[in-house]
């Protein structure tokens, strides 16, 4: 069953997914940038780790880290909706097999959150490598995104 949306709110709808999508690969950006900046109190001493400490990137990092995970799955499901609403079914394809996998991946980085807590280096490794990864993968598919986005605008603004 499609739900027709208003015209006047079609054109956000339709828009809301790639900006969503934008604001949450910065999201991460900046999530790793924090969690850079918490792990290099493990390799300095004195007045510098004392200064890192006080900024508590850790808790910081934990908190961009849950708002990311929430962005990502709705971002995922509001893509899936959305391309369903305007089209009717959706378009297996790189991007759709890609936004399931970086939920996938989102959800796999904060669920070894409580090994990282407990010191498990093997955790560490496998957080910072999935990470990496899903940054790869979030670049890649922002680039298949915009060329969705592309396609909609000439199709918007096609004069018939």
């Amino acid at each position: 069953m499609i739900v027709a949306i208003p015209e006047p709110f079609k054109t956000v709808v339709t828009f809301a997914h790639p900006l969503l999508m934008l604001l949450t690969l910065f999201l991460a950006l900046y999530a790793g940038y924090v969690g850079w900046q918490y792990r290099r109190i493990r390799s300095t001493e004195g007045e510098e780790k004392k200064a890192l400490i006080s900024k508590r990137y850790n808790i910081l990092h934990h908190k961009l880290g849950s708002v990311f995970l929430v962005l990502m799955v709705a971002g995922a499901v509001g893509g899936m909706a959305v391309t369903y609403n305007d089209n009717g079914k959706l378009f297996v394809g790189g991007h759709l097999l890609a936004g399931l996998g970086l939920a996938f991946l989102a959800a796999l980085s904060a669920a070894l959150a409580p090994l990282l807590q407990q010191g498990k280096e093997w955790a560490r490794v496998t957080h910072i490598t999935v990470n990496t990864a899903l940054i790869g993968v979030f670049a890649w598919q922002t680039f298949t995104g915009w060329q969705i986005v592309q396609r909609i605008l000439e199709k918007m603004f096609k004069v018939s």
